[in-house]
């Protein structure tokens, strides 16, 4: 046997039952997902969207303690960025090998299960919501998974290695959020504005054992986040040609809200952590260059936590990021306040 199926689970309404989010919550995320629309469909043309945290959610106290800060931190940008903390609780693997993510934490092989890792999954939404008013960002990494966040989250990704993956374009165009659709590894814009394409149209689909019919997400939208050319080397595509080439992509396409996310990390900083501050200033100069790349650009997501940098999976520094290097606190403050100051 290559598969063992070792037990049901419970479906998403069971678990929201048993940790449901309190009823005064609802519409303060109606009114945050309401701001987040009006910005990406240009109607709110003075604020920028930041999605910033550590690249991946490991341990709940430390990502508390973050988000706490950057609740702060909105308090007194708030007429300039609306931040939406990354919250990404499952980490997608190229080899398969590394951490996963909390569905998988502690390891299953320890004797714990998914259970356990999605009532922690949803329990750290939780927290961040009561705790600081803020509605978080996750990456859609399984697609029948979303269920059981579905309540709390305000915005979900798909990644570089999930984007030409039929099921998550279908699923996201069922999403009541924004759902930022990521450029490929290998840096194929197309397949990432057909992937908005697909998204922004309706569509009749099996999901989670459901024959379900969707209407489309008019916010889906793309996510910048570089690329890795034939040579193994990183290449960035945040740069003022890259934009123009992204704006005549979506003029032809015909696309609802053209609007993209410039991942400051990743292969746009070939992974050094510490220019994502120059990257965004890059992105802002050419923002003053052309008035269609200006309205374009909706936002950054930026990687970012308590400690500068990053740690092996099980290191004792609290606050360090186990998957890609951050920035640190005191660089995250300063990155926010100086783009709030230049909007």
């Amino acid at each position: 046997m290559t598969m063992e199926f070792r037990r049901r689970l419970p479906i998403p309404a069971e678990v929201k039952e048993d940790l449901p989010l309190p009823s005064r919550y609802e519409k303060k995320k109606a009114e945050r997902d309401w701001e987040i629309g009006q910005i990406l469909q240009g109607v709110d043309a003075t604020r920028k969207l930041l999605v910033i945290g550590p690249c991946s959610a490991d341990r709940s106290d430390a990502v508390l303690e973050y988000c706490a800060k950057l609740a702060e931190l909105q308090e007194k940008v708030k007429d300039k960025l609306l931040i939406i903390p990354r919250i990404y609780t499952s980490k997608p693997r190229t080899t398969g090998a590394g951490y996963k993510g909390m569905l998988h934490q502690p390891n299953p092989s320890s004797g714990s299960d998914m259970l356990e890792g999605l009532k922690t999954i949803r329990s750290l939404h939780l927290k961040v919501i009561q705790e600081t008013n803020l509605f978080g960002a996750d990456e859609m990494l399984y697609p029948s998974s979303y269920r059981f966040v579905s309540d709390l989250l305000s915005y979900a990704a798909v990644g570089a290695r999930s984007v030409e993956n039929q099921e998550h374009r279908l699923t996201a165009s069922g999403l009541d959020i924004p759902v930022g659709m990521k450029n490929p590894t290998g840096g194929d814009i197309s397949v990432m504005i057909n992937a908005v394409y697909a998204a922004q149209q309706g569509h009749m689909f099996i999901y989670r054992n459901w024959e379900v019919v969707t209407s489309g997400n008019p916010l889906a939208h793309a996510i910048l986040r570089g690329y890795k050319r034939s040579d193994g080397r990183n290449r960035p595509n945040y740069h003022y040609e890259d934009l123009l080439l992204l704006c005549e992509e979506y003029s032809k396409m015909g696309l609802k809200n053209p609007s993209v996310v410039i991942d400051c990390n990743h292969a746009n900083s070939n992974k050094k952590h510490v220019e994502q501050p120059r990257i965004v200033r890059d992105v802002l100069r050419s923002c003053s260059e052309s008035k269609e790349v200006s309205t374009m650009i909706k936002g950054f997501m930026v990687e970012s936590y308590l400690e500068e940098g990053s740690q092996k999976v099980g290191g004792s520094v609290y606050g360090k990021s186990i998957t890609d290097p951050c920035l640190g606190w005191s660089g995250t403050e300063r990155l926010i306040l100086e783009l709030a100051d230049e909007l």
